[in-house]
């Protein structure tokens, strides 16, 4: 065993989280470890603190002399949704970047794997790009999604605001406010769920008639406690009267967490009700990393209808 390997190996026992501890496996453990392990890979299983029952596995492997690393994570289906495998997997990134010489981790995962990509991101990933037929899954040739994270990310993620602020306002879309908010982004796998800002203020812009009907868009910039981190876009009815329509709503992905959807829709709520409107439609895409939970949660329901592959939902605002 090499000086590297003989220091890895020695330090598995003290990756210990909250609920959680990673540890080099005991021989007796090594039927649990469901894929081979290979020489350069080190592969910690993962145990709960309250019984030592096992429930998965990180694992990684140093290059460039251990200045950066990949990743990998896998939990048993069982003990899914439970934010096992966001804590284990930053029990590993942490200690991977207790080495002031590591300079970057990497993880790489399958495009369709969203539950895959919203571990790493919500530990700070960031999307770095998608190969074509490049990973092999049995007979299949499938693409990757390569995500990385340098310690500079890592800083400006554990240093970012994660309570609520104080003060979130909407405030008009101007020229000097479209830069910023096109600069802001959601993370990768939430892309297939809202349209980049660039394309909603495009499609302001130039608007498609929605049912047929003629759309009047009204946008803002959602600012907290003075910073741009989001944006809203509602199709009013003014020229269709029919119901407001919730058109776009992104928080960027640094700022997610944090309350601040909820206090939009606040916002938003009672611009409909100076409108004069009762009900306010909005429509998504179910599945992980969905707003479904938030819009449920704020008293939306689902109308019956599906438009484009996105359940349409109503508030009903009442008569206050």
């Amino acid at each position: 065993m090499t000086d590297l390997r003989r220091r890895v190996a020695g330090v598995f026992d003290s990756i210990v989280t909250e609920r959680l501890r990673l540890r080099r496996p005991l021989a007796s453990d090594l039927a649990a470890i469901p894929e081979p392990i290979d020489e350069d890979w080190w592969v910690l299983t993962v145990e709960t603190l309250d019984g030592g029952q096992i429930i998965g596995e990180v694992s990684f492997t140093l290059q460039c002399e251990g200045r950066a690393a990949e990743i990998g994570y896998a939990l048993a289906r069982e003990h899914w949704g439970n934010g096992y495998a966001h804590e284990a997997t930053g029990g590993l990134v942490d200690w991977l970047f207790s080495d002031s010489n590591r300079t970057r981790i990497s993880a790489i995962l399958h495009p369709e794997n969203h539950r895959s990509a919203r571990v790493v991101e919500r530990l700070g990933f960031v999307h770095e790009g998608h190969t074509r037929l490049s990973g092999w899954a049995g007979n299949e040739n499938t693409d990757d999604w390569v995500y990385g994270i340098t310690r500079t990310d890592y800083d400006a993620w554990r240093a970012r605001p994660t309570g609520p602020p104080e003060r979130v306002i909407l405030e008009e879309m101007t020229w000097d406010k479209v830069r910023p908010i096109i600069a802001l982004s959601t993370h990768k796998s939430q892309e297939r769920m809202v349209s980049p800002n660039a394309v909603s203020l495009a499609e302001a812009y130039l608007p498609e008639p929605y049912g047929g009907k003629p759309v009047t868009p009204w946008l803002r910039a959602v600012m907290a406690d003075g910073e741009p981190v989001g944006f809203v876009m509602l199709d009013t009815a003014a020229e269709s009267g029919s119901r407001p329509y919730l058109w776009r709503l992104m928080i960027d992905r640094h700022h997610q967490r944090r309350g601040i959807g909820r206090r939009v829709l606040d916002l938003v709520v009672g611009a409909v009700r100076e409108w004069g409107h009762r009900e306010l439609d909005v429509s998504y895409v179910p599945g992980v990393g969905s707003p479904e939970p938030m819009y449920l949660g704020y008293g939306f329901v689902p109308t019956g209808r599906v438009i484009d592959g996105e359940i349409e939902a109503r508030l009903d605002l009442g008569d206050s």
